[in-house]
């Protein structure tokens, strides 16, 4: 399979001031899927303006016709399973069956106690991540579910007609830890890391790599588990968070050989930041569309 690049779109501007044009470049330098981010806000972006996912992303349906769309990630941390299941299918429905979901447990960030709850203990992230996600999966593939758990419960939530995906659109499982790689097993059709967060400050490149692929070999030991070839899963890495940082979007050659070394890894998938001036992600305009546009030829 040959590494596919893709872009994660934040929803920071208005639709009509900026937001829309990005999602119709995006469609035609190529991407083979155009995510957003799913929280209420986000790090330094908390106290300037922040869209919905869903909404943004209904809106990118009507504005591109090949691109793939989804989230990355959404979590528990402000969703329940039954509304967003109705969502998701609406959403699938309107694109014509192009929506990924990318699912993770989530943070400790300002979506966890957005609703006025406290924070979660990692445990209980990871106990509801279970849950949820194993009830969102029914409440995509079965026209009727009831269901009562410890933290989520449906009674006769309907889900007809379902996904125009079948048996249901593709889950994209956030995980590094041992929990979460058995569900992206179980449940996954692709499986999403942004490398080793302990090496972003002080690691390097090299340190990384080698982190990636110790949780590339964790992922393959959760399929024998069950039995699953892991080849039958995507591998997407989502990148600003490698100490790398930006530096692969330097230049052409820059990234080629930073893309090179991650399918190695059996990487099929890098999602890059669209460009953001004066932020983390501000990177040449021009370098990144020419990414876009001609890495593929040199790549895997």
């Amino acid at each position: 399979m040959s590494l596919r690049l893709s872009t994660v779109i934040l929803p920071y501007r208005r639709w009509h001031e900026g937001s829309r044009a990005s999602w119709e470049r995006a469609e035609e330098l190529g991407f083979h899927t155009g995510y957003t981010y799913d929280h209420l806000s986000w790090r330094s972006f908390r106290d300037g303006p922040w869209f919905g996912a869903v909404p943004t992303l209904t809106a990118a349906t009507c504005v591109t016709e090949r691109m793939r769309l989804g989230t990355l990630v959404t979590s528990p941390n402000f969703r329940h399973p039954v509304t967003l299941a109705k969502e998701l299918i609406s959403l699938d429905d309107i694109s014509g069956g192009r929506i990924t979901l990318g699912i993770g447990a989530g943070g400790t960030g300002f979506d966890a106690t957005a609703l006025g709850q406290e924070p979660w203990t990692p445990r209980e992230r990871a106990d509801r991540f279970a849950e949820f996600i194993g009830m969102l999966d029914r409440l995509l593939t079965e026209d009727s579910v009831s269901y009562e758990g410890d933290h989520y419960a449906a009674h006769e939530a309907r889900n007809i007609p379902g996904c125009v995906q079948q048996p249901r659109l593709p889950f994209a499982v956030a995980a590094t830890g041992p929990r979460g790689m058995r569900l992206a097993a179980r449940y996954g059709q692709a499986w999403v890391t942004t490398g080793d967060p302990k090496l972003f400050e002080n690691g390097t490149p090299e340190q990384s790599v080698q982190a990636l692929r110790r949780q590339t070999e964790r992922l393959a030991d959760a399929c024998a588990e069950i039995g699953r070839d892991v080849a039958a899963l995507d591998k997407i890495l989502l990148t600003g968070f490698t100490p790398d940082r930006n530096r692969p979007l330097e230049s052409l050659d820059a990234f080629v050989d930073f893309a090179g070394r991650h399918a190695e890894l059996g990487f099929t998938e890098i999602v890059l930041h669209w460009p953001i001036p004066d932020s983390d992600f501000a990177v040449d305009e021009k370098v990144f569309e020419r990414i876009a546009t001609e890495a593929a030829a040199q790549l895997p």
